[in-house]
């Protein structure tokens, strides 16, 4: 079964590449291998990190944490999501 955890976090204005260096840094060293992880900039200085895991739904899997508040405007979003399979 594959798990998708996606991370959002839309950094101060200016500390864009902050917040996207500090993601792509804390993505590389989480305590176990994802199958597969991807990091994403979009517009308005948002980063969006996506880890696929063979896991549960329910299996407790390391996510990235919170930012320290200077780099953020706000709370981090975080989803959960299930593969049913390819169409």
């Amino acid at each position: 079964m594959t798990v998708a955890l996606m991370w959002e976090a839309r950094a101060v204005p200016g500390r864009g590449p902050d917040l996207l260096a500090w993601a792509e840094e804390r993505a590389r060293v989480l305590p176990r291998r994802p199958v597969r992880r991807e990091v994403f900039r979009a517009p308005q200085d948002r980063v969006l990190v996506i880890t696929w895991w063979n896991a549960p739904l329910d299996a407790d899997l390391p996510e990235l944490p919170e930012p320290e508040s200077t780099l953020v405007t706000r709370a981090v979003h975080r989803w959960r999501f299930e593969s049913l399979g390819s169409v």
